[in-house]
């Protein structure tokens, strides 16, 4: 999955929070936001719009959360791990450990294998 079809897949399923999401789907999301949010803030700071980073925060919170939440479940955790974030530094660390492991074989609870496998 190339990141064009990352992002689509995670803006076509907006608030899905029910199915599997690829480590590659995550990833290439999350660098899509990195880079867009920096352009945002360099392109609002020249131009003294600042709340332009705001606005995207906004508009990609419930896509983030949804593709969090399939990343979890694929790895075969509980959406609801997602909370551990708010544990400073240990919650972040435990979490991108798990963001970052191999999706778990066949089909789980949460439904059949993103990779086909």
């Amino acid at each position: 999955m190339n990141m064009m079809d990352a992002v689509k897949s995670v803006f076509s399923q907006y608030v899905g929070f029910s199915g599997r999401a690829r480590r590659s789907e995550y990833w290439f999301f999350v660098l899509f936001n990195f880079i867009v949010s920096f352009l945002i803030g360099f392109i609002g700071s020249l131009l003294g719009l600042g709340f332009l980073g705001s606005i995207y925060s906004l508009a990609v919170f419930l896509p983030s959360l949804a593709v969090c939440m399939r990343r979890l479940h694929d790895v075969g955790k509980s959406g609801w791990w997602i909370l551990l974030s708010l544990v400073p530094l240990v919650g972040a660390i435990v979490l991108i450990v798990w963001f970052c492991g191999d999706s778990q074989p066949g089909a789980n609870q949460y439904g059949n294998n993103p990779k086909g496998l």
